[in-house]
């Protein structure tokens, strides 16, 4: 709660006692590198006073504890995390993530603008502080069938939002290099503001285009050298790891103290059982001080450098005049919260329970017709088959060419060559599209898994060895609204339910992360290697990250950014 400033200078220079005073800690100075003693006083949402002793109305007591700013997720889909945002507050806050930066185009390109209003409302009630970036692909391409679309007027209307910093990814780099009115539209209606990239293996004069474009920001970087060119460009590059998506091995090298003032660090996409198996940006913290890098440099990126980025003055560092936000930890290495503090007030089940909520939106999203084994067959008279190569830990694919010699007219799954059916299914009963192709990488040798996660249109995406289990996967999908299914031999193995557009269950965190587990366990029954085949078949629906992918239009060869025959 803002206090008045009266108030602020009476409590900073201690002659009034401070609302609140962290009592017997050390702050890491992320200016310096190096750690003071000395009480943090608080008066309402705001530090007042760092270094000197205080009395206060309410006095907590850490010592043995190194203080550091709350961190920030500079690009996530919360979306992704499966739980509404209100759950995901409750599932990171306590971690001591205390502002996320979120875009919500998943619900968008389902509900449109309901969906964005849906999030800035949402955003005003969590305990941590949500900021919106205005989804900037609705749809992501025109080779694909969304739920919605959102043109430059549309977002220029919400541009002045108190939520709002400003427009999310731009994913469409095509467009941008090649001038197309809209995506011209978008960037000139924000230009100037705060606009985030989204440019995966981009480099040279496109690069050069793209960033000149007013393009500040990128999560897309896979490996050392691109995010060093994109930052020799003078993009901030958001290192990411998300449960498909895992860069920060390989960018580990670029976090430096050098570079940390231009580095941030991001999720994208991660759901419940990651983060409780291993954490969110903590893990992120912890893992890149284990792999070598500067304490200094990591929580930097974790706050002030990611504050700086986006044009938050007020947080990032322990100081008078920031922002209350504050994680009172075990040690750096370690980075395990004992205490969280959000705009001043400590995260607890007291903060959550004291919250008020807002009822989701978008319900019975799902509106495919049903569909039969039958329309799963891959007809064609051409041995000659492009497949989509997965490679675990990225949302990059290969392009791949096989031998699938049709028969009865029908290019059938080849589990013996992890040759298995993929096919999106459009779901937001516009026009009934199915595609079909083949995918190599699951490892699945019968059934199929069924989605209505599938990026960025949320179609249906199913993968499988058997049309009928598939067709069973993809009907099972409407029935519950959207989710995550597991089918063999006709039956549903397990599934999790996410009514909200599809994408978002209303149940705890806890309840979501349960399910996962058996969808996981199911899953791998059927032979499955992968570690997070939910997330992963979602992403090979996503026509603007290279090199192959599918929409229900077809296939997609993102190099030529053209449908495939």
């Amino acid at each position: 709660m803002a206090r008045a400033l009266q108030d602020i200078i009476d409590q900073g220079r201690g002659v009034a006692p401070a609302d609140l005073v962290l009592r017997g800690g050390r702050v890491f100075d992320l200016v310096s590198g190096e750690f003071f003693d000395g009480d943090v006083a608080i008066c309402g949402d705001t530090i007042v006073g760092t270094g000197a002793a205080y009395e206060g109305r309410e006095v907590i007591e850490v010592t043995g504890l190194t203080l550091v700013p709350g961190f920030i997720d500079t690009h996530l889909h919360i979306e992704s995390s499966l739980v509404t945002p209100f759950e995901f507050d409750r599932c990171v806050c306590p971690r001591g993530i205390t502002t996320a930066i979120c875009d919500p185009h998943e619900i968008a390109n389902v509900a449109g603008l309901e969906g964005i209003h849906y999030f800035l409302d949402a955003s005003a009630r969590t305990v941590m502080d949500i900021r919106v970036q205005l989804s900037s692909c609705v749809p992501s391409t025109e080779m694909e069938t969304a739920g919605a679309r959102l043109e430059a007027a549309d977002l220029a209307a919400l541009r002045d939002h108190p939520r709002v910093i400003g427009l999310a990814e731009f994913m469409n780099y095509p467009g941008v290099l090649f001038k197309d009115p809209g995506c011209l539209a978008k960037l000139g209606a924000f230009r100037g503001r705060h606009i985030d990239g989204h440019a995966p293996l981009l480099s040279g004069r496109d690069l050069n285009a793209y960033v000149a474009a007013g393009i500040r920001t990128e999560h897309e970087a896979t490996s050392a050298a691109e995010a060093l060119e994109k930052l020799r460009k003078g993009m901030r590059v958001l290192i990411r790891e998300g449960s498909v998506s895992k860069d920060l091995h390989a960018l580990a090298p670029i976090i430096t103290e050098r570079n940390s003032p231009y580095i941030a660090f991001c999720t994208d996409d991660r759901n419940p059982l990651d983060i409780a198996e291993h954490g969110h940006l903590d893990y992120m913290i912890r893992t890149a001080i284990a792999l070598g890098a500067a304490p200094l440099a990591v929580y930097r990126a974790a706050s002030l450098s990611a504050a700086e980025a986006f044009g938050l003055k007020d947080r990032g560092l322990i100081a008078p005049g920031k922002r209350a936000d504050i994680v009172a930890l075990d040690s750096l290495e370690t980075c395990h919260a004992q205490l969280v503090l959000a705009g001043g007030r400590r995260v607890d089940a007291r903060a959550f329970a004291s919250r008020e909520t807002i009822p989701p939106v978008a319900r019975r999203s799902v509106r495919a017709p049903k569909v039969s084994a039958e329309a799963f067959r891959a007809p064609g008279n051409r041995a000659e088959t492009p497949v989509i190569g997965i490679l675990p830990g990225k949302i990059i694919t290969e392009h791949l060419t096989e031998e699938i010699a049709p028969m009865d007219g029908d290019k059938r799954p080849d589990v013996e060559r992890d040759l298995i059916r993929i096919a999106v299914v459009e779901r937001h009963g516009k026009n009934g599209n199915i595609a079909t192709g083949f995918v190599k990488g699951f490892g699945l040798k019968r059934g199929a898994i069924g989605s209505t996660v599938c990026h960025d249109h949320h179609n249906i995406a199913v993968v499988g060895a058997d049309y009928s289990d598939m067709a069973l996967a993809a009907n099972r999908l409407g029935e519950i609204e959207g989710g995550f299914v597991v089918a063999e031999g006709g039956r549903i193995l397990a599934e999790l339910a996410l009514p909200v557009a599809g994408l978002m269950s209303p149940e705890p965190f806890e309840k979501v992360e349960t399910d996962l587990v058996a969808l996981r366990a199911a899953a791998r029954s059927l032979g499955v290697t992968l570690e997070e085949p939910f997330l992963q078949l979602a992403f090979l629906a996503l026509p603007v990250i290279p090199h192959l992918k599918i929409t229900d239009r077809g296939m997609v060869d993102v190099d030529r950014f053209e449908l495939i025959g």
